[in-house]
């Protein structure tokens, strides 16, 4: 009997004693051994209720879909909700330094390391108007071939490096319509 217990396979952990250790009984989401005869899809795991939030989540909401009139409205109804404060500015350069200029460039000119290789962004410089909420747009979702970064900072830090965009566009932090240039 001790023998039997010895497979010829190095790998194999031999006879299973007791499946019921191995194998729970009860429904694991992460855990789909056969089809769950209980749920219309068959799995362990149900999916959240359409619309639903995480917790905590409730921030990261961006109601806007990734498409062209979403862009345009988020023009007319985004508005930054954060204050251009010395720290909020200070933060959104540095993030503005991690996460674009190695394709939009440290003045925002379109000349990042990446986009001397590649497809050239447009300069910040030579757009008469862009919209915070455009920018945030672009941003969270991606446009052209620049990929969506929605995922890796969170709407408030987005909205930091918005404040930043649009001081490297001539604007005034905060402020929404025609930049420093067109004043004079």
């Amino acid at each position: 009997m001790w023998l039997s217990g010895c497979g010829r396979d190095e790998r194999s952990t031999g006879l299973e004693y007791a499946p019921q250790m191995y194998h729970p009984i009860s429904y694991e989401p992460y855990v789909q051994l056969a089809a769950n005869k209980f749920n219309a899809d068959g799995k362990n795991m149900r999916e959240p209720a359409k619309g639903s939030i995480a917790r905590g989540k409730m921030d990261y909401y961006y109601p806007l879909p990734n498409t062209n009139e979403g862009y345009e409205r988020a023009a007319k109804e985004i508005k930054n909700p954060v204050e251009p404060t010395q720290e909020n500015l200070a933060e959104g350069e540095r993030l503005y330094g991690l996460y674009c200029s190695h394709c939009h460039g440290a003045a925002g000119a379109g000349d990042g390391l990446v986009a001397a290789k590649f497809a050239q962004p447009p300069a910040y410089t030579a757009r008469a108007y862009l919209a915070e909420g455009q920018i945030f747009h672009s941003i969270y979702w991606g446009k052209n071939a620049m990929g969506p970064h929605g995922s890796q900072l969170s709407p408030t830090e987005i909205w930091k490096v918005v404040h930043h965009v649009r001081k490297l566009m001539g604007f005034e932090p905060g402020k929404q319509g025609e930049n420093k240039e067109e004043k004079k």
